[in-house]
């Protein structure tokens, strides 16, 4: 029987032949906690009897919500997560390396056809590497965190085709952030989403990140890129693995086809309050800003930060907009650094700040007043998302934030 990649990755993991809709229980190849959620998972654990984690090398452990430590409650989090990474033999990437999402890639912690849990909604950014990866609550990890295994009911896909060669300055991030418009906030709830098409294939391993760490912003389950020679070139730079095929059949039954034509694309805005609230760049410029925010897990990869660059040139930040750049991780800040590009963002009046998640999670810096409006690259922007409930956050790419960070208002890229 014809099957989706979601179906043959619960299928060869299981053991025997799985379809969308069945309830299984899968085991886990690895599993990511951090400083936020973790200690729930943790506790959990304890209070299933756990003594001994299911195996240490599985366990991906990081701190990058609450990093350096910004209250009395963060640090001692920190602290009962130290302990018990000691006791249990656990590595510990601790505060070092970045934001959660980001290290798990890098590292190459997740691989084509494994199946990957993460006390994280965004934790299907790891589908760009062709694995089956996915948010769970604190207390399915700490489950997983004693048995190595979850129940799992397989998800329905949808096939997502985006064909054409995207715009000067209009990227991954509009693109995600269109079809998010198109499919809503909940059209995909419990689905896969499956990125294919000649846009995916040419696009590099960031920008394929960049669209799966937002599968879960339409409700999706996972967002998968079917793994190529690209995808196999960047995991094969990071761990020990033979390449294999692994794609849907050509047959295999899909819950919906969406098909996308990106050649006419423009910038794209997620409007307050919802992601899926996305309008052309022309329909909401000249909205004046108070905050740019250049980072993330979704967009703050050193490509991001050279297409920023890129667009601020020799220009200048505009006064009375604070412009905040963090790098998702200790190596993404080194390119950056070694390229010169954290030189001129500082010179252009930006706070360029160390690995970690920033605004995005408004709670450790950068949190917005009543009234404020904000400038994302991030992946969400409801109510409160980045401080008060009262301020105004919008969604866009790193070309459009730098354009708009120079002229005080939402700016077209295209026209800088």
């Amino acid at each position: 029987m014809e099957a989706t990649i979601a179906e043959k990755i619960f299928s060869s993991r299981c053991g025997r032949e799985i379809r969308a809709g069945d309830v299984v229980m899968a085991p886990v190849d690895a599993a990511m906690i951090h400083d936020i959620t973790g200690p729930l998972a943790i506790r959990v654990f304890r209070e299933m009897g756990g003594e001994r984690i299911f195996d240490p090398r599985k366990i991906i452990m990081l701190f990058d919500h609450q990093i350096p430590a910004d209250s009395i409650p963060a640090a001692e989090n920190h602290v009962f997560m130290r302990e018990f990474a000691r006791e249990q033999g656990i590595h510990n990437y601790d505060l070092r390396e970045g934001v959660c999402h980001q290290v798990v890639m890098e590292k190459g912690r997740a691989a084509p056809g494994e199946i990957v849990v993460g006390t994280d909604s965004h934790t299907c950014t790891y589908g760009a590497g062709g694995a089956f990866a996915t948010g769970i609550g604190s207390t399915d990890m700490g489950f997983v965190l004693k048995f190595g295994a979850l129940y799992f009911r397989v998800p329905e896909s949808i096939q997502v085709e985006a064909n054409g060669t995207l715009p000067r300055r209009v990227g991954a991030k509009d693109l995600i952030l269109s079809i998010a418009g198109d499919i809503g906030a909940d059209g995909a709830t419990y689905k896969a989403l499956e990125f294919v098409g000649e846009t995916f294939r040419s696009m590099d391993m960031p920008g394929r990140m960049t669209c799966a760490n937002m599968a879960i912003e339409m409700g999706a389950k996972a967002g998968i890129v079917p793994p190529d020679e690209a995808a196999w070139e960047y995991i094969t730079a990071r761990r020990e693995i033979e390449p294999f095929d692994l794609a849907s059949d050509p047959n295999a039954e899909y819950a919906e086809y969406r098909q996308y034509d990106v050649a006419d694309l423009a910038p794209q805005i997620a409007v307050p309050h919802n992601v899926d609230n996305v309008v052309d760049v022309d329909e909401v410029a000249g909205t004046k800003v108070d905050q740019v925010f250049i980072g993330s897990c979704t967009n703050g990869r050193f490509e991001d930060l050279a297409e920023a660059a890129e667009v601020l040139g020799k220009e200048q930040f505009a006064e009375g907009v604070r412009v905040i750049v963090v790098p998702a991780s200790r190596d993404e800040y080194l390119k950056a650094l070694r390229a010169g590009l954290i030189e001129r963002f500082v010179e252009a009046g930006a706070l360029f700040e160390a690995p970690c998640c920033g605004p995005c999670m408004g709670g450790a810096f950068g949190l917005l007043a009543p009234g404020e409006v904000s400038l994302s690259t991030s992946n969400r922007n409801f109510k409160g998302r980045q401080g008060s409930t009262a301020a105004s956050v919008y969604l866009c790419s790193p070309a459009t934030a730098a354009a708009s960070a120079v002229y005080g208002e939402i700016t077209d890229p295209r026209e800088v």
